[in-house]
């Protein structure tokens, strides 16, 4: 998993794990509390995500929240895209562009 951009953009790309849920924590909750206005995560290099990587998303827009800032996710691919879907995240989350639901490719 890497990581890099500022407290404004990030760009996350690899695998979003238990291994590197840690590592990725710390750096999304110090570009929480290092900027103002949005803090756009860029998953175009994201390969994948479990349930511990999509709680660390969760966390950071949690906290993003609570210091008055707003966590935008951007070019979430579809298999991730699919996954916030099922689970209603896409709901809560602000997602660049939306997620077409009836768009979605079936698998």
């Amino acid at each position: 998993m890497h990581i890099r951009g500022d407290h404004a953009e990030l760009v996350v790309g690899g695998r979003l794990d238990v291994r590197s849920a840690a590592d990725a924590r710390t750096v999304l909750h110090s570009a929480v509390d290092d900027g103002v206005g949005d803090l756009v995560l860029n998953l175009s290099e994201l390969d994948s995500w479990d349930a511990t990587g999509l709680g660390v998303i969760m966390g950071a827009h949690r906290r993003a929240g609570r210091c008055g800032r707003r966590l935008v996710l951007r070019d979430v691919p579809p298999q991730m895209q699919r996954l916030l879907v099922a689970t209603r995240l896409h709901r809560i989350l602000a997602i660049e562009g939306g997620i077409g639901v009836d768009t979605l490719p079936r698998v």
